[in-house]
């Protein structure tokens, strides 16, 4: 063998131990990174698994809160009705003067074409009394779906304003 052909052999052999070298570190740098990279992904999970739970206890806390507000409106929504239905709660009389019910008719020229009514005249409540309870109690339901929906508007914004702190980490 000439040293030319022992010359190429060494350098053969250089080069695929640095080829083996270099291709078992290329394998162990990812397997490497592979681990890094699952221990950060479990971390994060984790954190986010903390970030939930805090945001479903929040939600809960608000529902509860919505709960308890929406029992305070129909007690006093139920005490209203009563006080309405034993007639303690009144619609303020009037305290101008009003207009007759039933103006007289004014004379007209018999000349002019007269009109008739199409049906018969309204005919008011045989008690004044139960229209007024009646109106009052709408009113009351009114104002007491007015309420609920108020709660659950408040409600909904603080929930939202604690979801956003939890999730931008300002806790």
């Amino acid at each position: 063998m000439t040293s030319i052909q022992r010359t190429g052999i060494a350098v053969l052999l250089v080069l695929l131990a640095l080829f083996g070298i270099y291709k078992y570190g290329y394998k162990s740098g990812w397997g490497d990174r592979d681990v890094e990279m699952q221990a950060e992904i479990a971390k994060k999970n984790e954190e986010s698994r903390a970030k939930e739970q805090s945001m479903a206890k929040v939600v809960a806390d608000k529902e509860t809160e919505l709960r308890k507000a929406n029992d305070v409106v129909a007690k006093k929504q139920t005490d209203l009705n009563k006080l309405i239905a034993a007639g303690r709660v009144r619609l303020p009389s009037p305290s101008c003067v009003q207009a007759t019910p039933n103006p007289p008719v004014a004379a007209r020229d018999s000349n002019e074409a007269g009109s008739k009514p199409s049906g018969p005249p309204d005919q008011a409540p045989s008690d004044p009394g139960q229209s007024e309870r009646e109106t009052l109690r709408l009113i009351a339901e009114i104002a007491a779906e007015g309420d609920k929906a108020i709660n659950q508007l408040n409600a909904c914004v603080a929930a939202y304003e604690n979801m956003r702190s939890i999730i931008n980490g300002n806790n």
